[in-house]
């Protein structure tokens, strides 16, 4: 149910999940299971809990507001007017969502869509 991206900041873009990283994660895991059973077991979890991530939770970029959605409640809102910065880190291979708003700041993985992000960013919120 991921709408595609379009120029019209008015409509609503749904990121579509990105399962790279956990993937790689658990994959990366297998040989340090076999190294260090704990690191490899952690690995292992964090990996999973990312894709659990992935499965069920939705970005929404509206025209005023960056929406977080489990499933179909609303568990957070981000308005543009408050953020003072954003960046996405190591743009090769996206690994990490950062953005500053007036009062706190926020790290996200990426799992989701990193070119999506990246244009709803910068149609949305360009930085100075």
């Amino acid at each position: 149910m991921a709408t595609s991206y379009t120029s019209n900041s008015v409509s609503t873009v749904e990121l579509k999940p990105s399962y790279n990283i956990p993937v790689v994660l658990v994959i990366a895991a297998i040989p340090l299971l076999f190294v260090q059973l704990w690191v490899g077991l952690f690995v292992t979890l964090l990996g999973l809990f990312l894709m659990f991530q992935a499965v069920t939770i939705r970005l929404r970029f509206t025209a005023t507001n960056l929406d977080i959605y489990r499933g179909d409640t609303l568990i957070r809102c981000f308005p543009y007017r408050e953020w003072q910065n954003w960046r996405i880190f190591w743009n090769p291979v996206p690994i990490l969502f950062y953005f500053k708003e007036i009062n706190s700041i926020h790290f996200l993985p990426i799992i989701f869509d990193p070119k999506t992000l990246k244009a709803c960013l910068e149609e949305r919120c360009p930085r100075n």
